[in-house]
């Protein structure tokens, strides 16, 4: 049984509503309308630059998977330049029909062509399948991105602060009454 051949291309605007729902787990809160425009917009802006794009895998003309590329540095903190490769996601009726590894060839050669030689890629943590999938292509795990609220955040801070507050006079006080007894069994 020979592979359909997968076609890899730059994505267009007529492709937001694909890509809506091949990313509806990634993007923002919200109508479809205006998922649909962040798309439309980051698409476009892909269009202007030659550090972004957005790949789209294709077979027999349907849209199959996608992966958003930047040339960007390791870390904020680190920057060495690297290649990122965010959400690269395949249709599941498109799986293990090598939509995956022709996406993740259109990164490498995106990355060859910045003259980068550090490729990373941001999947969700629960999608087992995608991070195996890295794994088997030799990216390792490097950090965690969390995500919270801002309000979910603030509201742990204070609880932890108040918390705290307690914890420490209750602990003084447990190093105050050992020192008692200590010099208690001195004099004795």
């Amino acid at each position: 049984m020979s592979r359909t051949t997968v076609q890899v291309r730059a994505a267009a605007a007529a492709d937001a509503s694909v890509l809506r729902e091949l990313w509806t787990d990634v993007l923002r809160r919200g109508s479809a309308e205006e998922q649909e425009a962040d798309l439309v917009r980051i698409i476009d802006d892909c269009a202007d630059r030659e550090d972004r794009c957005i790949s789209v895998a294709e077979i027999d003309g349907q849209v199959a998977g996608a992966v958003f590329l930047e040339a960007t540095t390791l870390t904020p903190l680190n920057l060495e330049p690297a290649a990122l490769a965010v959400s690269p996601h395949v249709l599941p009726e498109f799986r293990r029909r090598g939509v995956g590894t022709a996406l993740m060839d259109a990164a490498t050669r995106f990355a060859e062509a910045q003259g980068i030689g550090t490729m990373a890629t941001a999947a969700l943590a629960n999608s087992r399948d995608a991070n195996r999938f890295m794994a088997r292509l030799s990216l390792t795990p490097q950090a965690t991105l969390r995500t919270a609220s801002t309000s979910a955040v603030r509201s742990k801070l204070s609880g932890r602060r108040s918390a705290t507050r307690g914890r420490g006079s209750r602990q003084i006080d447990k190093v105050l009454a050992a020192r008692r007894l200590g010099r208690e069994h001195v004099t004795s």
